[in-house]
């Protein structure tokens, strides 16, 4: 008889233990979505980064901050009422030699509203590199509209400013000038991104000096007093 209560102790242990084991089990938390601090000469601005909705924009931004990339090149576009661009030219505005193009994510599902940080490109959808611009308002006309032409595929949010908005709006409210390769609007004095980092990461050392890089075809489209979708070219 004892021996009989014990096979029903030990079975009943054995069938109470996936329960137990599934009460204490908490779900894993999600991951964080990567955050990066960009240091301008301006203030500090910091972006969450959306990998499950733009996982090559992302990736792509990440490998330039990863490699020290942004250290020293400068915000050559603010318009205020519109964005602020950046993430090609140095101090002396020439563009520095980037890495492969990369496809547009802009049929993404996500809107260029305000303090969202999107891939500046040229005509071609498939041109971003390494620039990138702020929108300084809710800018939804350059949403992805359809895969017709360069002009309906819009431009790809991959992020959004989450501290350091008014660093933004302190930008673009600098008087602005033509200078170098630029006919109007850079800001004045030259706002330059002094370093940027992964957090949670050590920062990269700064990329080395390499000869310049022929100026990409376009990165934004003109304000719409301008013109509705039409790209700008030469940076």
């Amino acid at each position: 008889m004892p021996k009989l209560k014990l096979a029903l102790l030990l079975l009943t242990a054995v069938l109470l233990a996936p329960a137990l084991q599934a009460q204490d089990a908490k779900p894993a938390p999600a991951a964080a979505n990567p955050e990066v601090l960009l240091h301008t000469s301006q203030g500090d601005i910091m972006l969450e980064l959306y990998p499950d909705k733009a996982p090559k924009s992302v990736a792509n931004f990440l490998q330039y901050v990863r490699d020290g990339f942004y250290a020293g090149t400068v915000f050559h576009r603010a318009i205020p009422g519109y964005l602020l661009q950046g993430g090609l030219y140095t101090r002396e505005l020439q563009p520095r030699r980037t890495r492969p193009a990369i496809a547009s994510e802009a049929d993404n599902g996500l809107s260029n509203l305000r303090g969202t940080v999107a891939v500046a490109r040229g005509a071609d959808p498939n041109s971003g590199t390494s620039q990138f611009f702020i929108n300084l308002v809710d800018n939804r006309r350059l949403d992805f509209v359809g895969n017709q032409s360069g002009l309906t595929w819009g431009y790809a949010v991959f992020g959004k400013v989450i501290k350091g908005m008014d660093v933004v709006d302190k930008i673009a409210a600098l008087p602005t000038r033509g200078i170098g390769p630029f006919a109007a609007d850079v800001p004045n004095p030259l706002v330059v991104i002094e370093g940027a980092q992964v957090i949670g990461e050590a920062a990269p050392a700064a990329a080395a000096a390499s000869a310049p890089a022929p100026a990409e075809p376009a990165a934004t489209p003109k304000p719409a007093k301008r013109s509705a979708r039409k790209p700008v070219s030469g940076g």
